[in-house]
């Protein structure tokens, strides 16, 4: 979709639609009170004869409204004036954009980012327009051999009430708009079928944003990981006929100016769990919603997506992603539960479920990331139903061995309107993993499922600040909405902006 930034009054746009809101009871914003002073009173009379009350999620489209040089105006509501907040201002944009699609329009101008919301700024309300606005007409139709209706709604116009904010608003248009675009890729990679997204794709897909970004991309194979001593890794991919990858890619956006080398300017570390697709392996899952297990590669497309992300708005700092890809299936060659396997740092594990897989490749991806030095690492996969039963599909679970890390995280999740919620890592987790035959076990039991699962984590990040971040909650809506989240992008990008200083 085109963006653009204006200042202006809605009555003096000449476009195919104008956006305002409408609050209940019957209140007319101030961009609505503009247009129906200019109309005559058009709106209040309209309002008044009860076709529009400002309910939230209602809309109505009124054509050839008088004195007004657009062709329509469509007027949203926004619920209670004194319950207008974040939530309810991003199921406006939503609503707009969807109504605005619907109507044919090619082009409009949304007034509604404009309207008022306590502690933020015109940069948030911009950046959230543009993320919401993308997200709305996002469709994945590509393996349906008739293609939905092609997009209508091509060009938006984003205002805002002095010209004097124009820079700023620009500014936050633009990461708004790549934002959404990594998101765009990470819902995208997720919606493929398992018999497409393979390691190997994922790994062409890597190859490809380093050409097109300028990134150093470097890819694994099974010989080069059997070097490194990443048996861990590997001994999910010894049922599949799909050959596991290691994907690096690095962005260097520091520059050599920069010759502190505190924590805050080593390279941040972004490793991503990328099972392509999870049949539990030995440990088979049952059948019913086994489909879904192809958005278990969620957390590598949420890191792909925020390195595309970061790329675009060129960012300055250093950032690597990693990403251990494999399919997890049964066969004759699968591991077995009671299987003890060596992972790269040297630590032993006794596998006693094949399907806690995610954290056997990401064990040894951590202990990668120490080669880059970091100052900061974040985990991110879709790792345990568990966290679906603690935190459901509203927010992500947020672990971390660094207290600062882990409120830059959470704050980061709240300005994105992506949540993570705090969860506990402390020792007394830990006997949880005691095995009698190795180092430890890969599962805890029942009981503080993704907590024990951190904790398994936690013993290959001892030597940097490091979060990981459950998505299993996040990533992937099921029913009529089944799909791709593109979750955690948003929270990502917000934490990477923050820590750049470019967060309006």
């Amino acid at each position: 979709m085109e963006f653009s930034i204006k200042s202006g009054s809605p009555e003096k746009q000449r476009t195919a639609c104008v956006v305002v809101g409408v609050f209940e009871p019957r209140k007319l914003s101030l961009a609505a009170e503009l247009v129906d002073n200019v109309s005559g009173h058009y709106l209040s009379d309209v309002i008044r004869r009860g076709d529009m009350d400002g309910k939230a999620g209602s809309t109505l489209l009124l054509h050839n409204v008088p004195s007004m040089l657009c062709d329509r105006v469509l007027l949203v509501g926004l619920g209670k004036e004194k319950d207008f907040r974040d939530k309810e201002y991003g199921a406006a944009i939503r609503t707009a954009i969807k109504t605005l699609n619907d109507t044919g329009a090619s082009e409009a101008t949304l007034f509604l980012t404009e309207l008022a919301i306590k502690k933020r700024s015109v940069p948030w309300r911009i950046r959230q327009a543009a993320m919401a606005a993308e997200e709305t007409v996002y469709r994945f139709d590509e393996f349906k051999s008739k293609k939905g209706e092609a997009r209508r709604l091509r060009k938006l116009t984003l205002t805002i009430e002095r010209r004097s904010e124009l820079a700023v608003a620009e500014e936050a248009l633009r990461q708004g708009k790549a934002i959404a675009s990594g998101v765009e890729l990470a819902r995208r990679l997720g919606n493929l079928p398992g018999n497409v997204c393979t390691p190997s794709y994922l790994a062409e897909t890597a190859q490809q944003m380093a050409v097109e970004h300028g990134l150093e991309c470097q890819i694994l194979d099974r010989t080069e990981m059997e070097t490194l001593g990443m048996n861990s890794f590997l001994s999910v991919a010894k049922g599949s006929a799909q050959p596991p990858k290691l994907i690096v890619l690095h962005y260097k956006g520091a520059g050599t100016e920069n010759t502190d080398k505190g924590a805050r300017n080593k390279p941040v570390v972004l490793v991503g769990k990328g099972i392509t697709f999870d049949s539990g392996g030995i440990s088979l899952k049952p059948g019913a919603d086994m489909d879904e297990m192809k958005f278990d590669m969620c957390g590598a497309a949420a890191v792909l997506g925020t390195l595309q992300t970061v790329a675009e708005m060129k960012l300055p700092l250093d950032l690597v992603a990693i990403v251990p890809t494999t399919e997890n299936m049964p066969s004759g060659t699968a591991c077995k539960p009671g299987d003890i396997v060596t992972s790269m740092s040297g630590q032993t594990i006794e596998v006693l479920n094949t399907d806690a897989e995610g954290r056997l490749i990401l064990c040894d991806a951590l202990t990668y990331a120490e080669r880059f030095t970091p100052g900061t690492v974040i985990d991110v996969a879709t790792l345990t139903g568990a966290c679906v039963i603690a935190l459901g599909h509203v927010a992500t679970g947020l672990f971390a061995n660094d207290e600062g890390l882990s409120r830059e995280l959470a704050h980061a999740g709240d300005e994105a309107l992506d949540r993570a919620w705090p969860m506990p890592l402390w020792d007394d987790y830990q006997d949880l993993l005691k095995s009698n035959f190795a180092d430890m076990a890969n599962i805890g039991g029942r009981a503080a499922g993704s907590v024990s699962a951190a904790c398994f984590l936690s013993r290959f990040a001892k030597k940097f600040a490091w979060a990981h971040l459950d998505i299993a909650g996040t990533a992937w809506k099921s029913g009529a909405d089944k799909g791709a989240t593109g979750r955690p992008v948003p929270l990502l990008a917000h934490y990477l902006l923050k820590r750049a200083g470019k967060l309006g």
